[in-house]
């Protein structure tokens, strides 16, 4: 057997599993497609929010709060600042599932935060002019990570631990061994482990079939504004937010390490399709339709477009994770973190997939609702 795990996909949650199975003394090979790191997937773009009061179930906080003790581990180990806190907003309509959803977890799990208008949100932060009759979540713990460099950090921690990590090697497919093993084959020949990681992102479904219509790739695209009023929009200034307005659900952090505020709206316009048929510059278009909600909301940092990029979301049905072992081939572990709100949780998902790799295959974290078999991934 050449390894014990090979990791395909070393991006956000395969160069976190890639470290944490190597730093347990683990044979890894990381095989990546592109570079490392690249703009074809969904960690690029600088920086991601990583927030507590999670809407979209309580069941999340538990693996947050081992994430933000995983993130402060590999910063310490790479010596890189990577998790950046700024508070966090979530909230829209005062009878809208985000707010109600994000105000359940903060009760639930104990979390400092204060309920505020649209108006005290203005008076506190005032680069923010959102609709007074409105609902949001404020939690001091919330932030934002520094995407790329959390990936590269990673990477070279696992490197450093004597992972074996080769980017632009494609993955044709794999196939399980009569010894209980896997063979995986690339364009640069074929490669043996006892387990197999597909972390491949937005190109799961190409190697997991299973996968087709449970992770569906869908175009978003993110805008840089330059702010007219550039104080108000730094990390001490602005929290990061997640809000629902009439416009849509849309997502925002402050200016950091490149010019303009960044935000996108969720389910941008709808494209969805195969990771490498979907359509990928920005266009007029998205601009107009960032740039409108940007006006109505954020008046003061509607300066000129300073960039905009796309990347893509991986969509499940339910808009959960995908955690799990194949269910006919055990020694695949499958991780699709995805739905667009994955990368926070990236540096306890590695240690999850880690310990699903080792051993009994037993992880301390609960994930039972991330299962294959779970209700509501398969509807109908």
């Amino acid at each position: 057997m050449g390894h014990d795990t090979i990791v395909v996909g070393m991006g956000a949650m395969g160069s976190a599993a890639a470290w944490q199975l190597a730093r347990r003394g683990h044979s890894v090979l990381g095989l990546e497609r592109f570079d490392i790191p690249h703009d074809r997937g969904s960690h690029h773009g600088v920086t991601r929010i990583i927030r507590l009061p999670y809407y979209e179930d309580p069941a999340y906080v538990p693996l947050l709060r081992r994430a933000y003790a995983l993130w402060r581990e590999i910063e310490a180990a790479s010596g890189e600042a990577l998790l950046h806190i700024t508070g966090s907003l979530d909230g829209g309509p005062a009878d809208g599932a985000l707010f109600a959803g994000a105000l359940r977890s903060a009760r639930l799990h104990d979390l400092p935060h204060e309920v505020l208008t649209g108006a005290e949100v203005a008076r506190r932060f005032p680069a923010y002019a959102l609709p007074d009759a409105s609902r949001f979540v404020f939690q001091p713990d919330g932030g934002f990570l520094a995407s790329e460099r959390a990936v590269l950090a990673h990477v070279r921690a696992a490197q450093e631990a004597g992972a074996d990590i080769r980017a632009r090697v494609r993955v044709h497919d794999w196939a399980t061994t009569p010894g209980g093993g896997v063979r995986v084959r690339t364009d640069q020949g074929s490669f043996e482990a006892a387990t197999l990681i597909l972390a491949a992102g937005a190109w799961m479904a190409d190697l997991l079939p299973d996968l087709r219509g449970l992770a569906v790739p869908e175009r978003q695209v993110l805008a840089w504004l330059q702010p007219r009023t550039p104080a108000l929009f730094t990390p001490a200034r602005f929290p990061v937010f997640n809000i629902e307005v009439a416009e849509g659900r849309y997502y925002g952090l402050p200016v950091f390490e490149v010019p303009g505020f960044k935000f996108g709206r969720y389910h941008h316009r709808g494209e969805a399709g195969p990771a490498d048929a979907v359509r990928r510059a920005p266009d007029a278009a998205d601009e107009a339709l960032l740039r409108g909600f940007a006006e109505r909301y954020f008046p003061t940092g509607c300066g000129p477009t300073m960039a905009l990029r796309d990347c893509l979301f991986t969509n499940t049905p339910d808009e959960h994770f995908i955690i799990d072992r194949h269910p006919q081939a055990r020694q695949i572990i499958v991780a699709s973190p995805c739905s667009g709100h994955g990368f926070k949780f990236a540096s306890v998902i590695g240690e999850i997939l880690a310990e699903m790799a080792i051993g009994d295959g037993r992880t301390r974290h609960e994930i039972g609702f991330l299962r294959l078999d779970r209700p509501g991934l398969r509807p109908g």
